[in-house]
Parts: C-alpha cells; structure tokens; sequence
C-alpha cells in the first residue's frame, strides 16, 4: 500500500490522540531579515502547538516605518533532511488595527524595472492606511484621486512568509521565495491549509512571518494589506520522507508551490512535482496525470514582484482515489 502525505499527516493524528501533544506559547523579541541558520529562537518537539504571532514593526502604524523581520528559526528536534516538516495553519488573524500596503517607483508587477532605463515616468510613491474591523472582518482606506473617496474590503488572512533554512551554507534576504519556502506570498497559507516543506539541515530551522490580512492573486503591486498576526500553528513532521518543493493541503486541493523566473519555469516546478505527487502517493501513471492536468489542474500566480515569480498548481482532492 502506497503511504500518502494524507495518509502520514492522519497518522499523526491519530498518534495525537494518544500521546501528550506540547503546546508552546512563544512571544517573538527579535525578527531576522534573511533566511539562514542560525541559533534557534526556540526549540520544540515534533507535535507541537505553537500559539505566537508575527512580529510588529513601524510599517503596520499610521506614521509608517521600518518592515519587521521573520519569527524563527525554530528547531524541531529529530528533524533530518531525510524527512518533510509539517506545518498545520491552525489560526490566523489580525491582532492589530491598521494594515498598511503601498506603491512605489521600481517594485511591483506593473512597474518600471530599476534596474534598466525607462521612457515612461516611474510610478508615484503611494501609502495606503487600512482600518481594520476584525469583528466583520474587513479593512477600509482612503482613495484620495477616487470617485468613490473610500473603499471596504473583506479580509482573507495568510502568512506570506514560511520557510525552512535553505540549503547548505546559502542565506536568503526576506523577499526570495524558493524550494526553502520563504516569501512565496500565496494566499493558500492561511488557516485550514498544511504546509509541507522540504528540510535542508537537521532541525528545520522553521521560519513564518510577513501576515497579510488579505492580498489579490500576484501580489501584483507589490503589498497585501500587511499587518500582525496572532498565529497558531502545529510543528510535526513525516519521517522518511522527501519532497523537492513546497506542497499545500487544504479540504478541496493537493498544491505545489514553485518558484523561479522567468515565470514559465516557476510554472513548470509547481506542475511537474503535482504529477510527481500524484504518481507517488496516489498511483498515478505520470502520463496519466499528466493528461488529466490538462482537464483538471488549476493553478493561481501567487506572487509576480519578488526576485522569483511563484505559482501555485492544484489537483482538486475529489478526483483522487479513495
């Protein structure tokens, strides 16, 4: 019988029912703006919950300032690069009541490049204050050159940021997603979804942070609506077991997430490890799958304005056998 990421994750569901399950309570002090190892912040035991939030910076205030760094890395003992780490969305919800987004001159989809000379004029530098209602869940702004004058959105919180320290001796500045996970700003981190990540060095080295109480397909300008977080979330693992690039669960989807430029091959990784996976874990034959991805697959741009484009391909969950 083939042994399925599902099936691995029940399994330790049912190991939770009769082993004591930690529960940590962790208020972050310091952020980092790069993902790398380095001494641990803390360290937990496979099966744990983790009650924390993300860091509060200046940027989420009305008077604007500085983006806060990361909470992490956190350390799961017995974590090897033999094996997948598990991490359960289990809440995330604004704590605070501003959210800020912006655009700028030389960062977003639709802007002029920084690097290379352009003939139009660069994009003007533009804040955004939110107001959040975290009892109706939504977030109001200002639209000063708008008709409308203002606007009132609902809110769909996530986590732009989960990682894994990446691979031998590399560090990543904030902004890079990659097959470490990190800023790969896709709205399908939010509650309900297991994240699965590949592991590097023993221990993880877990990273989250970045909270968007709710962000549009692409990240196109740039910003979601960036705030803090309260964040719960549950640390395990899967032994014996490996991946290549982050993958997703919730009830309807199996995801994987790649990262890359140009954005064809970001494409590419995401949908070729989804055949893998369905090869590997759901019998599959790969040119089969790869059929039924032309009739089925889905996939959202999760991001298009960090130093690698990310997308995430989906298998909906009712086409796989029983």
């Amino acid at each position: 019988m083939r042994v399925t990421l599902g099936m691995a994750v029940m399994a330790c569901a049912l190991t939770a029912e009769t082993a004591a399950q930690d529960t940590v309570r962790f208020t972050p002090t310091v952020g980092y703006s790069t993902f790398a190892v380095r001494e641990p912040v803390l360290r937990v035991q496979p099966n744990t919950v983790l009650i924390s939030k993300t860091n509060f910076g200046g940027y989420y205030t009305a008077e604007g300032g500085s983006f806060p760094g990361e909470v992490g890395p956190i350390y799961i003992e017995g974590a090897t690069t033999d094996d997948i780490l598990v991490v359960e969305i289990i809440r995330v919800q604004p704590n605070h009541d501003i959210a800020a987004s912006r655009v700028r001159p030389g960062f977003g989809g639709l802007s002029g490049d920084s690097r290379v000379r352009f003939l139009n004029d660069p994009i003007p530098t533009r804040r955004y204050v939110w107001r959040i209602d975290p009892e109706r869940m939504t977030g109001t702004t200002e639209l000063p050159g708008s008709r409308m004058g203002s606007i009132e959105i609902d809110l769909k919180p996530m986590l732009g940021r989960v990682a894994v320290a990446p691979r031998g001796e590399e560090a990543f500045g904030g902004l890079w997603p990659g097959d470490f996970g990190g800023n790969m700003d896709a709205a399908e981190v939010r509650e309900g979804t297991t994240v699965y990540l590949p592991i590097f060095h023993d221990g993880a080295y877990f990273y989250f942070g970045d909270g968007h109480a709710t962000q549009g397909h692409g990240e196109v300008a740039g910003t979601g609506l960036e705030t803090s977080m309260d964040v719960v979330l549950r640390l395990d693992l899967i032994k014996g077991k490996t991946i290549d690039w982050p993958r997703f669960e919730d009830d309807d989807y199996i995801m994987v997430a790649g990262s890359a430029r140009p954005l064809i091959d970001a494409f590419r990784l995401a949908h070729v490890e989804l055949i893998e996976w369905l090869e590997e874990d759901y019998g599959f034959d790969r040119w089969d799958a790869y059929a039924l991805l032309g009739q089925l697959a889905e996939s959202t741009v999760a991001n298009i304005v960090d130093p690698a484009y990310t997308v995430v391909a989906k298998f909906p969950k009712r086409y796989l056998p029983e």
